[in-house]
């Protein structure tokens, strides 16, 4: 029979735990393994194709996240935001400051012309803003207006991007 069984209790030595090999809280530190090459790694080793372009493994994950983002944006080109012909009174605003409400959008293009509706997008689960909203106006005439005079207006600290929506009820395509 086990010894638990029986009602016994096994007495471990200091520094010995329950389990086998094992020396408790005062066990050895060991010096963590090498990394191994991925698979990737050893193909792309064993065909020569150049080596790591990484910076060595020894360095911080944080800045292997740094280089990872430069080499990113020198091979990315940049954007720049599609301009969408205003066909609806529906338009889009881009590049919004996080800090912009409806009332802060509603006051600056009724400046322009009659505002039905100002919607700021944000996220579901915090209620931050996404950084882009749609401003509803009276008369597709007043949002063309609206594009000529706010797009590239400095708003909150940051340029508006304002154009046409992309929408499917007004688009004849």
């Amino acid at each position: 029979m086990n010894s638990h069984q029986q009602g016994r209790r096994q007495r471990h030595g200091r520094g010995q735990s329950r389990r086998r090999g094992g020396r408790g809280r005062f066990q050895e530190q060991r010096a963590p393994a090498p990394k191994q090459k991925t698979f990737w790694q050893r193909i792309a080793a064993f065909f020569g194709t150049g080596g790591d372009t990484r910076k060595p493994a020894t360095q911080s994950r944080n800045g292997q996240q740094q280089q990872h983002q430069r080499s990113q944006e020198q091979s990315r080109p940049s954007r720049k935001p599609e301009s969408v012909e205003v066909t609806s009174p529906r338009l889009y605003v881009g590049n919004l400051s996080f800090d912009a409400t409806e009332s802060d959008l509603f006051e600056l293009f009724n400046g322009v012309g009659h505002v039905q509706n100002a919607e700021v997008v944000s996220y579901r689960h915090n209620q931050r803003s996404k950084g882009f909203a749609f401003v509803q106006m009276q008369t597709i005439e007043e949002a063309k207006r609206a594009v000529d005079e706010l797009h590239d207006k400095e708003f909150l600290g940051r340029k508006l991007v304002v154009s046409g929506a992309k929408s499917s009820e007004y688009s004849q395509s």
